[in-house]
């Protein structure tokens, strides 16, 4: 295990060092798996003798080879098509500018409370991650958006900031979502039920997120003042012009629910519904498409990079004893179902300190869901409680993406200044977390009704 170990730190220095999570896997599963080959048969992968500096290149040549069979087998994997055209949907309606419209139909209904606009954040974020699978692009996309009406109103910068990064981990929680494909490949569970698993979870986090800032706007009135009611001619109005992302989230959420076509099919028909809303709205020219295939194409590229690295990492670390490991601990506490899932939590926590939410998810689900499988565990609602701890990560230090994603997009707010703002929003994370624990119908109910 000890090997493993001292991987995860080469890993976390290279990171900090400036280099892509993804390539740092690749680089260190590649020599970590070569290493413990030629420990295996007596060598070591570099030796210095009286001839100089010689290297195990049969070992090293194994490392790359194992690293090019789990490329080559993660590439023609058919369900994984399903993440770009997910993207792509994202990135039209992205240039559809939905996103300012969700926030204002959002801002009609609640920007008269205490608190007003950061709720509406947060009830923008959900609809636009309704029709998008990232929570990095839903809390990068809601910077822009809400981020000035707050200041013009004179909120805190640690509630708004704090509000936007909080709603952006609904992206991956609300379908359709990219981590919930990554789980269901990994876990073999049923991805369109997984989609639908999400529905009301999300949504109770999301009136979570809301009570958390109606309780600081409580404390402290000052941080988040009210804004002027508007009245319900123009509520209905602004609640009329979001009748696209509804219908593009019906028909997806819907056509799964109901059996018509399958998750990947579902995705298809995302990408081509925005695609043509785009066009009819008139903010979608050619310059517009190749952006959004562009962007696509990158977006697309990142994630198999990191899921090659997760990969090629994790068979590094299997190897080297840790995952027998883990493995052992969990079963050797002799805990209810219940308990091991909550030990399983407890790891990620640990992890997220590290990795991010993709590379978590493919080093521990393969392993975790073997163990709890044969429990009686409920996978898909094994895979809520994973992508909302996995969200965790996303708002709390010392990775926090999606808290860099929004320093990045409002440079002058400290960084310590947004993580001060997401901790009330952990804490309700960790109450809706309890609870889906104490009661999994919550997840569990809407599934239940597909297989009928």
């Amino acid at each position: 295990m000890f090997p493993a170990i001292i991987g995860f730190a080469i890993v976390l220095a290279l990171a900090l060092a400036g280099i892509p999570l993804g390539f740092a896997l690749i680089l260190v599963g590649i020599v970590g798996f070569a290493a413990m080959r030629s420990g295996m048969v007596g060598n070591s992968l570099v030796q210095f003798d009286g001839a100089g500096l010689s290297i195990d290149w049969t070992s090293l040549s194994a490392g790359m080879a194992m690293a090019g069979q789990q490329m080559f087998d993660i590439s023609t994997n058919y369900g994984l098509t399903v993440i770009p055209l997910f993207v792509l949907m994202g990135a039209f309606i992205h240039r559809a500018d939905l996103s300012t419209e969700l926030y204002d139909s959002a801002n009609a209904f609640l920007g008269h409370r205490r608190g007003g606009l950061a709720m509406s954040t947060i009830a923008a974020c959900g609809g636009f991650a309704a029709v998008c699978g990232s929570s990095i692009a839903t809390a990068a996309t809601m910077a822009r958006v809400a981020m000035p009406s707050m200041r013009r109103y004179g909120y805190a910068d640690s509630l708004s900031t704090g509000s936007i990064a909080a709603g952006g981990t609904l992206g991956i929680l609300i379908p359709p979502s990219v981590p919930m494909v990554i789980y269901g490949i990994l876990a073999e569970a049923d991805i369109g039920k997984l989609f639908i698993a999400g529905i009301v979870p999300g949504l109770l986090l999301a009136g979570l997120f809301m009570a958390a800032i109606a309780a600081q706007t409580a404390i402290d009135p000052a941080i988040g003042p009210a804004g002027a009611r508007v009245a319900w001619a123009a509520r209905l109005h602004a609640l009329s012009r979001i009748w696209g992302i509804v219908l593009l989230f019906v028909i997806i959420i819907g056509g799964i629910y109901l059996g018509v076509f399958t998750p990947t099919e579902a995705a298809g028909v995302g990408a081509a519904g925005a695609f043509f809303f785009a066009l009819v709205r008139g903010s979608l020219g050619w310059r517009g498409t190749y952006d959004a295939l562009v962007e696509t194409g990158i977006t697309t590229g990142m994630i198999f990079v990191v899921t090659f690295g997760a990969l090629v990492f994790s068979n590094f670390i299997t190897v080297a004893g840790m995952t027998a490991e883990i493995s052992a601990w969990i079963e050797g506490l002799n805990a209810s179902p219940t308990g091991v899932v909550l030990a399983m939590c407890l790891v990620y926590v640990v992890l997220g300190c590290v990795f991010d939410s993709l590379a978590m998810l493919i080093l521990t689900v393969p392993v975790f869901a073997a163990i709890i499988g044969p429990m009686g565990v409920d996978l898909i609602w094994f895979g809520i409680v994973v992508i909302i701890v996995v969200e965790l990560g996303l708002i709390t230090p010392p990775i926090g993406m999606n808290v860099f994603v929004v320093n990045s997009m409002i440079p002058d707010v400290s960084i310590w200044t947004i993580f001060r703002g997401v901790w009330p929003f952990v804490v309700a994370m960790i109450l809706g977390l309890a609870l889906i624990i104490a009661v999994p119908s919550v997840a569990t109910f809407l599934p239940g009704y597909m297989s009928r």
